[in-house]
């Protein structure tokens, strides 16, 4: 049989973090499935979602990183000497490098009716395999739902995870991925581990083994039997499932398998795919159960067939087909589950979310699910099932502080998105404040009104000119605009991974309503909040060329509204800049936190002396506290156990559930990027434009019950890093500076002349600055440069 793979290396770094979970925390009643056990986890190819499916490092990594009953997935394909080996595809050319090991070894054959082209098993004995790898397979992953607003997307934005995804030794091209739309996966393991064979899988003594038997006409033309290899592998070792799209493999089975602890299960294609031996179509057989009741236990359906969705895409109502599969007996297993793939806009792409909507609705859940990434299946049914929604209490660690609201559901600072952060269970709502041109500070998360309106539609659009000390692209600026003109406008919602095709809930994408300062504050007064953050940058720009002294502003309105005498809420000021928070230490008694928007290897002492002298607590981006290169994560600063030394609390910023944003250590699972930087890095807070995610976190039920299981972390830092083959190792990144006094301290703020320091009216309007020279008359660069973001927001 082919070799295992040393894997040690991983093991060692790996157990040292990760311990697997004894028994199942929720009781057996509280299940809706057909046996009132908890759903199963179902492995497809191991951990597919990391390493090259069906490879010996997704096995090994499965078992690590997931439930302790968690089943191995293997789709069997036979060789020419009729041996079982696990790979995803009947084409090996999709899933290996045997195109390059056996240049001339195409065939084609007639499978279920179609001339297919490619490298195949049956032509090839065990051992002339040993030397073939395995590669990522992306061709299954085809998109469930119209991508036509993608279609402009730029996907050269994808470098970053797919360099050097052609691989060349000697000049000769060893493979080559296969990407498809916004799917994409490191390449990084591809060739370092080869082709497993069933008896590989056995070996590993999994908690169970489930084969998938696909195109048994097909190797019966070899003369091989696929039967007679099933029952022969039962002799040695319980397979738990038996797997197969093709209703007459499985009716011969049913006499050898009847009992004996062996399931099997009809595996149901797309809808308007043919079932090969009955000739009929997937769909029409869905209608007919009690037939599939007399030859299999259970039946495994594409994920879609239970919950569908519209084109754009927002979940439809439920079908019927679980609880009509349960009252004829079925077991109901749902496959197609991956975190990195597009889910409808309801889950805000969080994949947890998906998870729960199939075991824990309320209404009934499905026996098992197959995934690609068993880890985040195994923490939904684990620690995120049967939470009470009656009971809102939780650990109430880490702090939840907005991004600009609920900004993954809704325009940044519109009202939707503040409420919404409230339902979601945030601690602090944001207010990052701008100033109209009638001087009424508003909520608005840029000073520039290309990014977050749509005033390049308008009769504003004229507006444009270039300020070099706010930005280098030229902009509609804030406070060239009354709050009418700007109340007026409408919001459009961020997509700030639009570029890899990732847009956000565009059925509300210009939902919404802006807010005044004035109007957050009343808002956010009778919430069931623990404060407000209020956000204050290019303070100097606006009283040096404006004169509006905004922190004087926000001190008023704070004033106005009761928060100077509020007890039941804290005011948290934010900045990057130590001059605004020394005035408002000077002035108020507020709690400050200083915001350091580069990311940064280290802090020295200096600089770490001089914020504690003036802030409470310290903002710092994630790439400041694991540090990487390629999205894996090579080390971990001392950032964050510095800031704390010295007393600063820290929050980390900004935590999203898209799943390009995650390193690959996380594995695309929003919910341990949130344990990895509470639990490892021991940050405080989370700033998110997602707070339901955290506070979904906050209140899973293992937590609650004694500790997170160990599976929840991430890998060892620079675990996956280590395990990259020499040969395709990325260059190395230079280093991120260190934070030094100079870059902390800055001088006081000027005074604006006649300017009150108690409550006062608003200054008068002033007047705007004039466009420069060389862009009043809107020469060819800015025409050019306002139809490219006109075309921007009109992408989708």
């Amino acid at each position: 049989m082919l070799g295992m793979s040393s894997f040690f290396s991983f093991l060692i770094a790996f157990l040292l973090f990760l311990s697997l979970v004894t028994a199942q925390l929720a009781k057996p009643s509280s299940w809706q499935t057909l046996s009132g056990s908890a759903p199963l986890v179902v492995a497809k190819g191991g951990f597919s979602g990391i390493f090259p499916d069906s490879s010996s490092a997704a096995y090994e990594l499965a078992m690590m990183s997931s439930k302790t009953d968690t089943i191995l997935w293997c789709d069997v394909r036979l060789t020419k000497d009729g041996f079982g080996i696990c790979l995803p595809d009947i084409k090996l050319d999709n899933c290996t490098n045997i195109a390059y090991v056996f240049p001339n070894g195409k065939n084609k054959y007639i499978i279920n009716g179609v001339l297919t082209k490619g490298w195949f098993s049956v032509d090839y004995a065990l051992k002339d395999l040993a030397n073939v790898g395995c590669k990522f397979f992306n061709l299954s992953y085809k998109p469930k739902f119209s991508v036509s607003y993608f279609e402009n997307a730029d996907y050269s934005k994808f470098k970053f995870l797919l360099m050097n995804y052609d691989l060349y030794i000697d000049n000769t091209l060893l493979m080559q991925a296969v990407v498809q739309a916004i799917y994409s996966r490191t390449e990084k393991f591809d060739l370092a581990y080869g082709i497993f064979g069933v008896e590989d899988v056995v070996a590993l003594k999994p908690p169970g083994l489930w084969l998938n038997i696909q195109h048994d006409a097909f190797y019966s033309q070899h003369l091989l039997n696929m039967t007679r290899y099933i029952l022969s592998v039962s002799k040695n070792v319980t397979v738990n499932y038996v797997s197969s799209p093709e209703v007459d493999f499985l009716r011969n089975l049913v006499r050898e398998f009847r009992g004996t602890k062996t399931k099997l299960v009809f595996r149901f294609l797309e809808y308007d795919d043919t079932e090969p031996t009955m000739n009929q179509k997937y769909s029409s057989l869905l209608k007919n159960l009690t037939f599939i009741k007399t030859f299999a236990s259970g039946i495994l359906v594409p994920k879609e067939y239970i919950w569908n969705a519209t084109n754009e895409p927002y979940l439809l109502p439920h079908t019927s087909v679980v609880t009509d599969a349960h009252k004829v007996g079925l077991e109901v297993f749902a496959s197609g589950f991956h975190n990195d793939a597009i889910i409808p806009f309801n889950y805000t792409y969080d994949p947890l979310a998906e998870y729960l909507n199939y075991v824990d609705n309320g209404d009934f859940s499905v026996d098992g699910v197959l995934t690609d990434h068993p880890i985040t299946s195994s923490e939904a049914i684990d620690c995120y099932s049967h939470m009470d929604k009656n009971n809102n209490s939780d650990l109430g660690k880490p702090t939840i502080i907005s991004y600009n609201g609920a900004s993954s559901d809704y325009p940044d600072c519109t009202d939707l998105a503040y409420n919404q952060a409230v339902l979601d269970g945030a601690d602090f709502i944001d207010c990052p404040v701008q100033m109209t041109k009638d001087g009424v500070p508003i909520c608005m998360s840029s000073i520039d009104l290309i990014q977050v309106t749509t005033v390049t539609t308008s009769a504003f659009r004229a507006r444009i000119s270039t300020l070099p000390e706010l930005q280098a692209a030229t902009g509609i600026f804030v406070f060239n605009f009354t709050w009418e003109e700007i109340h007026n406008l409408k919001p459009v919602i961020s997509s700030p991974e639009i570029n890899y095709g990732m847009v956000r809930n565009p059925r509300f994408k210009y939902s919404g309503q802006f807010m005044k300062l004035l109007d957050f504050l009343a808002f956010a007064k009778d919430k069931a909040l623990s404060g407000v953050t209020i956000k204050i940058n290019n303070a100097a720009f606006l009283v040096e060329k404006l004169g509006f002294d905004v922190v004087n502003e926000v001190i008023n309105a704070l004033n106005s509204t009761g928060y100077n005498n509020l007890s039941t809420q804290q005011v948290m000021i934010q900045s990057n800049s130590s001059s605004v928070l020394m005035k408002f230490k000077q002035q108020t008694k507020y709690n400050l936190s200083y915001v350091v928007h580069e990311s940064i290897s280290n802090a020295d002492n200096s600089s770490i002396a001089d914020i504690a002298n003036f802030a409470h607590s310290v903002a710092i981006d994630k790439k400041s506290i694991f540090l990487e290169n390629y999205n894996y994560i090579i080390d971990q600063t001392q950032v964050v156990k510095r800031l704390k030394s010295a007393g600063l609390a820290v929050y980390v910023y900004v935590l999203q559930n898209e799943f390009v944003t995650h390193f690959w250590d996380f594995f695309m699972d929003p919910y341990v990027e949130i344990n990895s930087y509470v639990n490892i890095s021991g940050v405080d807070g989370i700033i998110t434009d997602s707070p339901r995610t955290t506070k979904t976190y906050r209140r899973n039920t293992c937590a609650k019950s004694g500790g997170f299981p160990n599976y929840m972390e991430a890998l060892g830092v620079g675990t996956l890093w280590t395990l990259i083959p020499p040969v395709v190792l990325p260059p190395a990144v230079a280093p991120f500076p260190v934070l030094d006094a100079a870059d902390v301290l800055e001088s006081p703020l000027p005074s604006v002349k006649g300017a009150k320091t108690g409550p006062s009216t608003s200054p008068s309007p002033p007047t705007a600055p004039a466009p420069s020279s060389s862009n009043v008359h809107l020469n060819s660069v800015a025409l050019i440069s306002l139809s490219v973001i006109m075309m921007k927001l009109t992408l989708w």
